[in-house]
């Protein structure tokens, strides 16, 4: 038996007995041609390892192997172990799965190396994903992820754009950032009420030190918790309008109008220095 004979998705969720539970954000990508796209979008394949978080009932998992590629499959919802179990039986030893809460579970030693990052994320968990890959210790090689359209447009945002925040400044500063997919809510079992977007993120070259990075958090949490004040008011527990002068950012604006370049900025004078 191989991939290719693997019974239909809906037949499979049929035979267990399985419906998705909206305690745990669950929404099915059923289709295979959609699940394929996304694979094939992560542009990963035979030798890369995937970190996929929330397979459900193993839609994008049965893509990814199909690619060539190694899965480590992070399943919280013991209920779809026994049908990802079959996946795994003809996957020629490509499928490892781990029981766990992603958030609690360390990725990086359930990837044993360096690993893409490739999922259809619960939606009540995939902003503080997001934001644990971007800044902790395992930090993914590539990250094609499917978010509500709401946060995929958060992440990608510009400066001046309604949606553009903490999460834009900060997926931005680390990663080029892309929507390359989007879908109708139609797409998914059962239909959630928004839309959603596949986002692609890659790790700069040469993304800024850490300790930068900690000040950026920083820095874009007062500005933006705050959004409707001036910088000489929404920074003033780090230095407000003296900050923004050593930065070079006039104290005047709001953080909405703020470029990366300028947060960045703003991040290193709050270190001491523009020069870090």
């Amino acid at each position: 038996m191989s991939l290719a004979d693997l019974p239909p998705l809906r037949e499979a969720l049929e035979r267990h007995d399985l419906m998705a539970r909206k305690s745990f954000g669950q929404h099915f990508l059923l289709d295979l041609n959609v699940t394929r796209k996304i694979a094939r979008l992560a542009q990963v394949g035979e030798g890369d390892t995937v970190v996929e978080v929330g397979p459900g009932p193993g839609g994008l998992t049965r893509a990814l192997l199909e690619t060539g590629a190694r899965v480590v499959a992070i399943e919280k919802d013991s209920r779809f172990l026994p049908l990802l179990a079959e996946v795994a039986e003809v996957a020629e030893g490509r499928l490892e799965l781990v029981e766990g809460d992603a958030l609690k579970v360390d990725a990086a030693q359930a990837a044993g190396g360096p690993a893409h990052v490739v999922s259809n994320l619960p939606y009540n968990v995939g902003t503080q994903l997001l934001i644990n890959w971007l800044t902790g210790p395992f930090r993914p090689l590539s990250m094609t992820l499917m978010f509500q359209k709401e946060v995929a447009d958060r992440i990608v945002a510009q400066p001046g754009d309604d949606a553009y925040g903490r999460l834009a400044v900060i997926a931005q500063t680390l990663c080029e950032a892309r929507t390359v997919m989007d879908l109708p809510a139609k797409a998914f079992t059962p239909p959630p009420k928004v839309a959603s977007a596949v986002v692609r993120l890659v790790p700069k070259a040469e993304p800024p030190p850490a300790e930068v990075v900690a000040a950026l958090e920083r820095v874009t949490a007062a500005a933006f918790g705050q959004r409707r004040k001036m910088l000489r008011s929404s920074l003033k527990a780090l230095g407000g309008a003296d900050l923004c002068e050593r930065a070079g950012v006039s104290p005047d604006a709001r953080a909405e109008v703020i470029d990366l370049a300028g947060f960045l900025d703003l991040a290193r004078a709050t270190l001491g220095g523009a020069d870090q």
